[in-house]
């Protein structure tokens, strides 16, 4: 302490009198210029080479050991789930095998009574693209016309739009289909309020099963015949969870990456969840839950932006079990713009940091659940992949690394920068083989993407100003109509669409940091700060997506 404080001390001495000197004799005198002289010498040589070797080098050591111990637990997470999903797959353990099923068949005697109402909710606010799609996907659902009803719950504010939703609940009511529109005066609580509020409606108190899909999905015919089953013969079963399919994922660069990451999301954390522990989170669409379970957890609730993942929870806790099916799939549309991508990233990562928030006491005080699965939620689920995760990617491969190269004295072993990143990378080529050749594109972006994920977790965590925010995602209507990367390179109103400065300012740093890495560094480092700069730098000026 005493050798810091000591150049301390002098360069505050030394500042003291360049100040007074300056007041006393302004910036032409000598006497001033000498004291000056004096002070950047105390700077250069005294106090700054100590305060450096005193402070900031033990500083950024020890952010270096913390970002390695993240480093090491994130990779001990994902071989966890990457060999329980290679345990699934060599011992073919399917939930068909897990879960007793049996197709659904009519009784002789009680004809289409032996089937379950079921209630199919389609919540949507101003879907004019998508909105004859999931409509007439929901209402071609094999079962039979008695048994089902289809809920539209349409929030949009366009009365040309509203016209339009009308039109097509008509023409389908006119086939025979049992179809409600339902609207509310006001927009409170978002997608959760709409939902919360159809459930309400005397006819909903019929139905055993309420199926969900968002307004871009569209459910192919045997969807309900495929996971019913599940429900009906397993009564300690809440939810069925379908994977999703990506009918525009060929749309741009950034829809591949998106493809990449999704696609791993579902074959690592929803299968490995499912299997473990017969709990993951509920993606909010595409799933059949029973309605006992529902009305058991409290329904849903507004409090967050992920309505979803907080029913799943509740239900969770209460015992309720959760069935993931890998080959059952939904067709939807991912976002193809940049700007629509970014407010969808923040939804999805400040939401679940303020779950976290409001629901960790609960969590530990629950008595419905054993010790493991109250382990599981809090660490795992929680504080590993929705916190700490994105809190590691931003800071340690977007700011140490980058800033590594202005101190030469401090190791970071090639395990933690190569390897450890390597091996992640080839899981994520294992779910989705085809995008192999993209996935340096695929590390670059969600380097890129974990700055706003880092900034929606901590607003999340502090309930910032943002934290409810609620940006519905815009959907484009064109999931059946795309070839493989037309977008790119495509002419664009103007020569960027926006300048997004927080993008532009990491892409500076980080390409100061690579220049000074070329010039006077001795690893290769900079290879791949250029490259990471030259990501930010293109995110910055919009030139992302479509």
């Amino acid at each position: 302490m005493a050798l810091f404080l000591k150049p301390l001390i002098i360069f505050l001495h030394d500042s003291c009198l360049a100040f007074l000197s300056l007041l006393n004799h302004g910036w032409s005198s000598e006497d001033a210029a000498g004291v000056l002289k004096r002070l950047q010498a105390s700077i250069n040589t005294t106090w700054g080479r100590q305060l450096r070797s005193l402070l900031i080098v033990p500083l950024f050591k020890c952010l270096v050991a913390l970002c390695l111990i993240i480093s090491l637990l994130v990779f001990i997470e994902g071989v966890y789930m990457n060999l329980v999903v290679l345990y699934v797959k060599l011992f073919k353990r399917k939930p068909e095998k897990v879960y007793k099923w049996e197709p659904m068949q009519e009784d002789s005697e009680l004809g289409h009574e032996s089937y379950p109402m079921v209630l199919v909710q389609i919540p949507m606010y101003n879907e004019k693209e998508v909105l004859k799609l999931s409509i007439g996907a929901a209402c071609r659902l094999t079962w039979p016309l008695d048994r089902l009803i289809v809920q539209v719950l349409d929030d949009s504010t366009d009365e040309t739009i509203k016209e339009l939703v009308n039109k097509e609940c008509a023409k389908w009511e006119s086939k025979g289909v049992n179809i409600k529109c339902e609207r509310r005066d006001n927009r409170n609580g978002y997608k959760a309020g709409a939902l919360k509020q159809g459930m309400k409606h005397n006819y909903v108190k019929l139905c055993n099963y309420v199926a969900i899909f968002d307004a871009d999905f569209q459910p192919e015919p045997d969807y309900l015949q495929r996971s019913v089953p599940f429900l009906v013969h397993n009564p300690t079963v809440a939810l069925v969870q379908a994977r999703w399919r990506f009918m525009n994922a060929n749309k741009c660069l950034m829809t591949r990456i998106q493809e990449m990451s999704l696609n791993y999301h579902f074959m690592a954390e929803q299968e490995s969840g499912s299997t473990r522990h017969a709990f993951f989170s509920f993606n909010g669409t595409a799933g059949v839950w029973r309605m006992a379970a529902m009305e058991e957890a409290g329904g849903w609730n507004d409090r967050t932006t992920v309505e979803d993942m907080d029913l799943g929870v509740r239900a969770g806790l209460l015992g309720w079990k959760f069935v993931f099916l890998d080959d059952l799939m939904v067709k939807s549309e991912l976002p193809s713009k940049f700007k629509a991508f970014r407010f969808q990233q923040h939804r999805w990562s400040c939401g679940p940091a303020n779950l976290f928030r409001k629901m960790i006491m609960e969590i530990i005080r629950n008595k419905r659940v054993t010790l493991w699965k109250k382990l599981y939620l809090i660490y795992s689920f929680f504080f590993l992949r929705k916190i700490l995760v994105h809190f590691f990617t931003f800071f340690f491969y977007c700011v140490v690394l980058p800033t590594s190269v202005f101190f030469p004295e401090v190791n970071i072993p090639a395990w933690s920068t190569f390897y450890i990143p390597s091996l992640i990378t080839l899981f994520i080529i294992i779910a989705t083989p085809r995008s192999f050749y993209l996935v340096i594109f695929w590390v670059l972006f969600e380097n890129v993407m974990s700055m706003h994920r880092t900034k929606g977790t901590f607003i999340g965590i502090l309930e910032g100003g943002r934290v409810n925010e609620w940006v519905v995602t815009e959907k484009l209507g064109d999931a059946l109509k795309t070839k493989l990367l037309p977008q790119i390179g495509k002419p664009r109103n103007g020569c960027f669409q926006s300048i997004n400065s927080k993008e532009i300012m990491m892409g500076i740093y980080i390409m100061c940091c690579a220049c000074y890495g070329l010039f006077f560094g001795n690893t290769l480092l900079y290879l791949y700060l250029f490259m990471q700069a030259f990501a930010f730098l293109v995110s910055g000026v919009g030139f992302v997506g479509t």
